[in-house]
């Protein structure tokens, strides 16, 4: 019920004189009334009375909230995602113009490069952050100041240094990043850096410290290049100013602050690894950010060594410094791809084990699963036969549990292999999957690529080669094992990583290609779980 009633107020003066008869009668009305003088409406709504509120135990109020809860809820309809709406496909003429003008089928002799450009043409935008900050990208980095497209002819790949050195400083945070075809290029360089770096900080410890335990190392590569430590590095290069040019990077929350650093480090060694190759990251790590491997903050944890009685080669008597590691080229009649490092993982003590009974039962079955001796013309057969000893002698040490022997001899197990073996064949799936997939985003391929080396998975490849009978236990950990078949399953794991690595100082990373896709398959699809 509502009632109203509109009224104005005004003003009225009246006054009579006695001198003349006539009575004045003036009303004056404000040229500008004041507000609470104007016009305005009265309101009155009537209200229900308040219901008494029933008790807390009473059967209605039980009733009436039970009808309440059985309401449908009423779901508002929301739009699918973005990446579920199907878009209108490309007429053959687009389609054909797009594939013809990418930049990604340019270099046919750089099938890895080229699967890391751009899928479009650089645009005005592009060109113009080129312009204004490469300079002194170039110049922080150690690099000449012309342009890339002037150094060499068409069979250098250093000729896109300028075009990844661009896509690698487009973090998410960036203008720049909003563009498709950009964001796609850094996420795909930051997807392949990752394990460029884990790889050559592999290789340095394990040449540098030929005693060392991969634990040692593993924390020695996380104190030098650990997500906490990444903005100093950037800071000693004088390229924190390009990351965040309006904020000050100290004063930044950590979280913030490390992941566009994080991003930006991993993407900038996975172009210069493109370019130049893996001399040029230890150039880069060891001069241009100043790492120092000697430093305290990455020094291991103290923990209880075992006594380590056999000796080592003669070369890692001294410490080995990075200029060695970008000096150093195999000589032409070397027994493998990776002498230097293959002598620091096969300790010259594993000769004792030559002509055991598993030297006769086990190792041709290995050699005839995964194809080797693999066929090499050499100047003479003895460097043949001698290369065929040591791979043996690899191959055995890749089926050392460190059960049998590591108590007395800490270095005849297969640990240090299988280091090796786990960042080789990170970054040769990496390769594998940039590729094959040339318009997939990194954060689609490095859900892909985890699914493809899951530690199940590794071990199950083993297996399906019937290869894990053939690995060596000690009695106890054996009976253990049988009751527990279980146990064994890292173990398995362990073993196809080894394996991994002797391939890759014996023969290089082809071979490693070969026993990942076509030994031992690493691509079947695996069935779903019931």
């Amino acid at each position: 019920m509502e009632l109203s009633s509109p009224f104005t107020l005004s003003r009225t003066f009246s006054f009579s004189s006695s001198l003349t008869p006539i009575a004045l009668q003036i009303q004056i009305f404000p040229k500008t009334p004041p507000p609470q003088l104007l016009p305005f409406r009265i309101s009155a709504v009537a209200i229900d009375p308040p219901q008494e509120e029933l008790p807390k135990n009473s059967p209605q109020r039980l009733l009436q909230e039970l009808a309440e809860r059985k309401r449908p809820y009423r779901r508002t309809p929301r739009t699918p995602p973005r990446n579920l709406i199907l878009t209108r496909p490309l007429d053959n003429k687009r389609l054909a113009n797009r594939l013809l003008n990418s930049p990604q089928l340019s270099l046919k002799s750089f099938p890895l490069l080229s699967s890391c450009l751009p899928f479009t043409q650089l645009n005005y935008g592009d060109r113009a952050w080129m312009e204004q900050h490469l300079l002194e990208v170039k110049q922080a980095l150690g690099y000449p100041l012309e342009p890339s497209h002037t150094l060499g002819d068409d069979n250098n790949p250093a000729r896109e240094l300028d075009t990844l050195l661009y896509l690698a400083f487009q973090h998410e945070s960036s203008q720049r990043n909003k563009v498709r075809h950009v964001r796609y290029g850094h996420s795909r360089l930051f997807f392949l850096g990752q394990y460029v770096l884990e790889l050559a900080f592999a290789e340095f410890f394990l040449q540098r410290y030929p005693r060392e335990s991969p634990a040692s190392m593993r924390e020695r590569v996380f104190g030098l290049i650990g997500k906490r430590n990444m903005p100093k590095w950037i800071k000693a290069s004088s390229l924190h100013n390009l990351l965040f040019p309006y904020d000050d990077m100290d004063k930044l929350v950590r979280k913030e602050r490390e992941a566009t650093v994080k991003s930006v480090f991993w993407a900038l060694f996975g172009a210069i690894y493109l370019c130049f190759g893996m001399p040029e990251v230890y150039r880069v790590l060891f001069e241009v950010f100043g790492m120092d491997p000697d430093a305290e903050e990455c020094q291991p944890k103290l923990r209880r060594q075992l006594e380590d009685i056999d000796h080592v080669s003669a070369e890692f008597e001294g410490n080995i410094s990075w200029q060695d590691m970008v000096a150093y080229k195999p000589p032409a009649d070397a027994l493998f791809a990776h002498p230097r490092l293959f002598r620091a993982c096969v300790p010259p003590g594993m000769h004792r084990f030559r002509g055991n009974v598993w030297d006769y039962d086990c190792k041709p079955q290995i050699m005839r699963v995964l194809g080797y001796p693999l066929k090499l013309t050499d100047r003479s057969p003895e460097i043949t036969k001698a290369r065929n000893i040591e791979l043996d002698l690899g191959l055995q040490l890749c089926f050392l549990h460190p059960s049998k022997y590591k108590f007395d001899h800490p270095r005849f197990c297969y640990e240090r292999l299988e280091y090796l073996g786990q960042k080789i064949q990170d970054l040769v799936m990496a390769e594998r999957l940039l590729m094959k997939h040339l318009d997939a985003p990194g954060l689609w391929l490095q859900n892909k690529h985890r699914r493809f080396l899951m530690n199940k998975f590794c071990g199950r490849y083993l297996r399906y080669k019937n290869l894990h009978h053939f690995i060596v236990y000690s009695e106890e950990v054996q009976d253990a094992y049988q009751r527990s078949y279980r146990l064994k399953y890292p173990v398995n794991t362990a073993v196809q990583q080894a394996l991994h690595g002797l391939s890759y100082t014996v023969y290089g990373k082809p071979d490693v290609r070969r026993l990942m896709f076509e030994v031992f398959d690493f691509e079947q699809i695996q069935p779903e779980p019931m």
